[in-house]
Order: structure tokens, then C-alpha cells, then sequence
């Protein structure tokens, strides 16, 4: 392992201390568990699904679809639904 001094807010500390209470193990514990979840991905849930997204951006268009007058359309959907168009 490597030394690393970092400044943090006291917000920060605080609660970086209350999640090592909780979890029983050290503030230093904490950050390196904090730290390998952002590497790998873990805590990041919401860029994959950003990223997930946008490879599929464009899908779609390869996709031919009929189009039908508005009351075939209103008609089918009725169908599906069980109700009068």
C-alpha cells in the first residue's frame, strides 16, 4: 500500500467516521472500499445507464414500420384493448 494525504471538509470526515463506525472497520477502510467501487463501476449506476442509452441511440431508425391511416391505427388499438374506436 501507498500513503495518500488528502484534505476533506469536515462534513466529509464526519460522515466517512460514521460509515467506519457502522461498518466496524477504519476511516482509511472506508475511503479504499469507497474508491474500488467507483473503479470498478459499482457506484456508478447512473452512467451505465446513461452509457446504455447511448449505445443504443439510433437503434431504432433501422427498424422499417408501416405507417396506417390514423382510424386503422385507432381501430387496432381498440382491438388490442377491448374497447370501440
Amino acid at each position: 500500500m501507498q500513503r495518500t494525504n488528502i484534505f476533506l471538509e469536515e462534513r466529509q470526515t464526519d460522515a466517512l467516521d460514521a460509515m467506519a463506525r457502522l461498518e466496524g472497520v477504519s476511516r482509511a477502510e472506508v475511503i479504499r472500499r469507497i474508491i474500488d467501487r467507483a473503479i470498478d463501476g459499482e457506484g456508478n449506476a447512473e452512467a451505465r445507464r446513461r452509457a446504455a442509452i447511448d449505445l443504443s441511440f439510433g437503434a431504432a431508425a433501422r427498424i422499417a414500420v408501416e405507417r396506417g391511416a390514423d382510424d386503422a391505427r385507432a381501430a387496432h388499438l381498440a382491438s388490442m384493448w377491448g374497447r370501440d374506436a
